[in-house]
């Protein structure tokens, strides 16, 4: 770990001396354990210039993998000492949903698990969880995740949102009526509009209008006037209730995925995982939108 470590440090300052200077050894240390890393490997991970190194093709390649691998060391060292008795589930989840519908509940689970340490980061896209330290994801779309397992959670509804404003700019009482009104497209749904006005029965040509790549960003966008957004009615209840959004013409679209929790299958019988999941598909079965 020392020799892996001084690697790090010296790939990543491009220098033996400030790597030295990081670890507290002598630059002559930082370079006899690159040395025997080397040696260890058969191939040269610096070319050594006169007084300046840097790395070889073979050697940035083999340092991105290291500082990972370290990352992941570290982050499993630091889940471990903030919580030695229970487990740490380390959980990616989708923005909106994440913290509109699962962050409020979570403070349930965790007073019925004191000993299970959450961790939250986002993810927009699936993953390998195998290049990733992640446990389990929030998956919207279909039922599909390369090496990992999935269970249904629920479905989404989606409505047609925007200012009060707007819809009394454009004169917003009937389907057809969207066609002259600004209207906001989320990135991974491009063609949702084109489905919402096909289920309408709305004749069109082209749907165009403005990009937005979150839940979150559209819904701020259509309280600010900037346009017409679909939005799933489960994530938009308090701004309905405030009157910061109205859906003007009422008629939602079921769409055409779900919500899934995802899951490496070498992590299938963790403990933690195991818990989280009994728990979050309850709560979605008794909160269906």
């Amino acid at each position: 770990m020392s020799v892996l470590a001084a690697f790090e440090s010296a790939s990543r300052l491009q220098s033996f001396t400030a790597a030295a200077a990081e670890l507290s050894l002598t630059q002559s240390a930082v370079s006899r354990q690159i040395r025997s890393l080397e040696e260890l490997l058969g191939a040269e991970l610096f070319v050594r210039e006169r007084q300046t190194v840097r790395l070889s093709a073979a050697g940035e390649a083999y340092a991105h993998e290291i500082r990972r691998a370290l990352e992941q060391i570290a982050s499993a060292t630091l889940g471990f000492k903030a919580n030695p008795k229970g487990g740490t589930l380390n959980l990616a989840i989708l923005p909106t949903f994440g913290t509109r519908w699962l962050a409020p509940r979570l403070p349930d689970f965790l007073a019925a698990h004191p000993g299970i340490t959450i961790n939250l980061t986002t993810r927009l896209a699936p993953f390998d969880f195998n290049a990733e330290p992640i446990d389990a994801a929030i998956h919207f779309g279909p039922a599909e995740w390369p090496g990992a397992k999935l269970e249904f959670l629920m479905k989404e509804v989606v409505v047609p949102a925007c200012s009060p404003q707007l819809r009394s700019r454009y004169k917003l009482r009937r389907a057809p009526d969207f066609l002259r009104a600004p209207l906001m497209h989320l990135v991974s749904r491009p063609d949702a509009w084109e489905q919402w006005l096909r289920a309408a029965g709305v004749a069109f040509d082209e749907v165009h209008g403005m990009l937005v790549d979150q839940f979150a960003v559209a819904a701020q966008a259509a309280i600010a006037g900037l346009g017409v957004a679909l939005l799933p009615r489960f994530l938009i209840e308090g701004e309905l209730a405030r009157g910061d959004l109205v859906v003007p013409v009422d008629k939602p679209m079921q769409s055409a995925h779900d919500y899934h929790l995802a899951w490496p299958l070498r992590r299938d019988n963790y403990p933690p995982l195991g818990a989280f999941r009994d728990w979050i598909r309850r709560e979605a079965r008794s909160a269906k939108p």
